[in-house]
């Protein structure tokens, strides 16, 4: 039998800074405005493929509060966010790990392609989302 533990709203708020997080992390690898409209079209349809746990922690309660100043700065909010967002719904939620994680790399992943194909830097920032995401060791 699956027992799922409904969120708090500080866990919903950093399941939506992981995954809004690590949006802006690859928009902001490749900044530039028409690109900005793109990817924040191709990050929206990814989104909104979330289910269950993962899609109520989306769309409910405010935004996240990312910063804007430096990559690392964002880096060093999203990061964290996607691993707490991991551990989180491995303890309340576990059948909505791998869910969140495919939704999370799959809207990095449209966001990295929707404007001029994937750029060094979209790249680096892909592969440290999907670190952020993985297992603990």
């Amino acid at each position: 039998m699956i027992v799922e533990l409904r969120l708090t709203d500080e866990e919903r708020l950093t399941l939506k800074t992981g995954a809004f997080g690590a949006v802006f992390l690859v928009s902001n690898a490749d900044p530039g405005v028409l690109g900005v409209i793109r990817e924040s079209i191709a990050a929206s349809g990814a989104l909104a493929d979330a289910s269950g746990t993962v899609k109520e922690a989306l769309t409910t309660g405010p935004l996240p509060r990312l910063p804007r100043d430096s990559q690392l700065e964002i880096e060093s909010v999203v990061l964290p966010a996607l691993a707490r967002a991991v551990r989180i719904l491995r303890e309340k939620s576990p059948h909505e790990v791998d869910a969140y994680r495919d939704l999370v790399l799959a809207a990095a992943d449209q966001v990295a392609r929707a404007h001029d194909g994937v750029v060094p830097a979209e790249a680096a920032a892909i592969d440290q989302i999907r670190a952020a995401l993985a297992e603990p060791a």
